[in-house]
């Protein structure tokens, strides 16, 4: 499921390029961020889909050698062990997802075959298939411990395939880390004899809230932000802050302000992580210190008020 770390991403994504198309519809703006939230569980179900493309193309193969005219007894009997993967046969089975699959027209993997064959085809050359093939013990956890190496090793990695996704959505781009992580999630997780089960894309209700309460009043609130930072920061022109730093304080005293259930630790915490990986690299000391001395003005002006201890 989504984390509040990548809604902040998805978020700061969203109002970034709001600003440099210099769009005025706050409406039309969080209809795509919610979509391009929406569009994250088709990259997780691809994955998943991937998995059990890769095997049916396996199962192909065996039986096209079979054929053969001058077949090996390899040939003839050959290892199943990873068509009879418990795992993948489980998720294969799992009701949740064929249906979803089927709402939603996910057909990637018969149109677009030949990254079923480049996973396969790196798969067999690799030592993880042929020490899974080899190994003697057959239970489920031996199964779904080769399907995580399968996509941890194999298909997470794959710069054909991230290549594909990217070209696909351009907001997968900073999706799939995010995406495979869930899906190794999702597949450790997964228990011998029990249905398959997805992971669902909000943890509860209140993140799904948060997405649009966080774009809508940080966007509301630009012009007022603005000022607030400018006033707290007499040595820096506005146009002298990184863009990207002037929305992620923003976004922050959105949370300081209408967020009483998260801790003002937390969010100050959250926005300097987010810097590191999208600003420049002095923004996080920057960011920390401008949030710092706003948070602590807020609260002896009693502007901040948060549920629960411990919660400043």
């Amino acid at each position: 499921m989504i984390n509040r770390r990548h809604i902040r991403v998805k978020v700061m994504q969203s109002i970034y390029a709001m600003q440099q198309s210099q769009s005025g519809d706050i409406v039309k703006e969080e209809k795509f961020l919610k979509f391009s939230i929406l569009k994250m569980f088709d990259l997780y179900v691809l994955n998943l889909l991937l998995i059990i493309e890769v095997q049916k193309l396996a199962e192909k193969k065996i039986a096209l050698s079979k054929k053969k005219i001058l077949a090996t007894k390899e040939d003839l009997k050959p290892n199943t062990k990873f068509l009879n993967n418990r795992l993948i046969n489980t998720i294969k089975d799992s009701v949740s997802l064929i249906s979803y699959c089927e709402i939603n027209k996910l057909n990637n993997w018969e149109l677009d075959d030949e990254y079923v064959k480049i996973i396969f085809e790196e798969l067999q050359n690799s030592k993880i298939y042929k020490n899974y093939l080899d190994t003697i013990e057959d239970s489920f956890n031996m199964d779904r411990s080769f399907v995580i190496d399968f996509f941890r090793e194999i298909i997470a990695p794959n710069e054909k395939l991230a290549e594909y996704f990217e070209d696909k959505m351009i907001t997968w781009v900073d999706d799939i880390p995010f995406v495979n992580t869930w899906v190794l999630r999702t597949l450790s997780k997964s228990k011998n004899n029990s249905n398959f089960l997805m992971g669902s894309l909000y943890k509860d209700k209140d993140d799904e809230e948060y997405v649009a309460k966080l774009f809508t009043k940080t966007m509301l609130k630009m012009s007022e932000f603005e000022k607030e930072i400018s006033d707290r920061t007499p040595n820096w022109e506005t146009d002298r802050i990184a863009d990207v730093d002037m929305i992620l304080i923003k976004m922050a005293i959105t949370e300081f302000l209408n967020f009483p259930s998260i801790p003002v630790k937390v969010t100050i915490n959250e926005y300097i992580e987010i810097s590191k990986d999208y600003s420049t690299e002095k923004s996080s000391y920057f960011i920390n210190g401008v949030l710092d001395k706003i948070s602590k003005e807020y609260e002896k002006d009693k502007k901040i008020v948060k549920i629960g201890r411990g919660l400043l």
